[in-house]
């Protein structure tokens, strides 16, 4: 029972991962190194593109944005907990646990939409090749992008004002190293039926239609490329198709297993290790299967490395 509303509960308590002081030493040594290189990584892919003008085509121009995105999307997160370690604080205030939850909201839904805007890219680039630079135009690439950070926050938006709206008891601990939703909602001791059916129909919506056109995408790719007539082609083709599959099946997995199961199966052990996946994991492995396997993106990163170090 609630004996008092929210705006009696100021901050809560990010419990972290682990409450043993020497697992905590360990998992701060692997997260800073983990977001080290993930913000390393993704800031050289956007320099290389940004400084190469033969990669300034759609698809780099998507690739740039999805590093920019996980760079934000790991920071909203991972730099807290890091701070919070350094600190020796695990408090957020209430306002700053729901500003949080928002921008993670904001940049989970543009990782989602990123990855079908690629799908979309590379459908035209293997299905339609002589028509691709009039179809795939600046201003379509804009439109995507633009619309895509407009849902986004809007859905943020929705998500966030809802569960300020709910109530939480004097038990404010969070058995999580971020304000998500599923650990705020498991603390509320309102009513939450409204929060949680937002979630499965406007969240699930956000969540099934760029996968649904990431699925048929790739349909349309595998066809297509079915009717080649090189092994040699064919091969290179599925090879490129499955490393963006790994990222989406890693992706959509976890997020499915933490947003759309019903309540009862949730648990807080169970959610923050899916959340580690798509929140630290995915983003660090982005440009090792994005671009460090693409020939012309190694090319780009190493005269970056060249010009920056002045090594040959």
């Amino acid at each position: 029972m609630c004996g008092e509303n929210q705006s009696s509960v100021s901050e809560f308590l990010l419990l972290g991962l682990s409450k043993k002081p020497q697992q905590q030493q360990l998992l701060f040594v692997i997260f800073l190194s983990m977001y080290l290189v993930t913000v390393l990584g993704n800031l050289l892919i956007i320099l290389a593109i940004s400084t190469d003008s033969r990669l300034h085509t759609p698809m780099y121009f998507f690739l740039s944005t999805l590093s920019f995105v996980d760079v934000c999307f790991s920071s909203t997160t991972v730099s807290r907990m890091l701070v919070n370690h350094i600190i020796g604080s695990q408090t957020i205030s209430f306002s700053g646990c729901l500003t949080q939850m928002y921008i993670f909201l904001v940049f989970s839904s543009m990782d989602n939409f990123l990855l079908a805007v690629m799908a979309y890219d590379r459908f035209v680039a293997v299905c339609y090749p002589l028509h691709y630079t009039s179809k795939m135009t600046h201003q379509l690439c804009a439109l995507l992008v633009t619309g895509s950070w407009g849902i986004a926050n809007l859905n943020a938006l929705l998500q966030t004002l809802l569960m300020a709206q709910l109530s939480f008891s004097a038990d404010n601990g969070i058995s999580h190293f971020f304000c998500d939703v599923p650990a705020l909602l498991r603390l509320s001791c309102s009513d939450t039926q409204l929060n949680e059916m937002m979630v499965l129909t406007v969240g699930g919506l956000i969540m099934a239609i760029p996968l649904v056109c990431i699925l048929v995408s790739y349909v349309c790719i595998t066809s297509a490329v079915l009717r080649v007539p090189s092994a040699k082609g064919k091969w290179k083709a599925f090879s490129t198709c499955s490393s963006h599959l790994a990222v989406v099946s890693l992706f959509y997995g976890t997020i499915i297993a933490v947003y759309f199961n019903p309540s009862s199966s949730h648990s807080a052990e169970k959610d923050t290790i899916t959340s580690i996946m798509y929140t630290v994991v995915t983003p660090m492995l982005n440009p090792f299967i994005y671009s460090l396997r693409n020939k012309d993106m190694k090319e780009a990163l190493r005269k970056l490395i060249i010009q920056e170090t002045g090594f040959i």
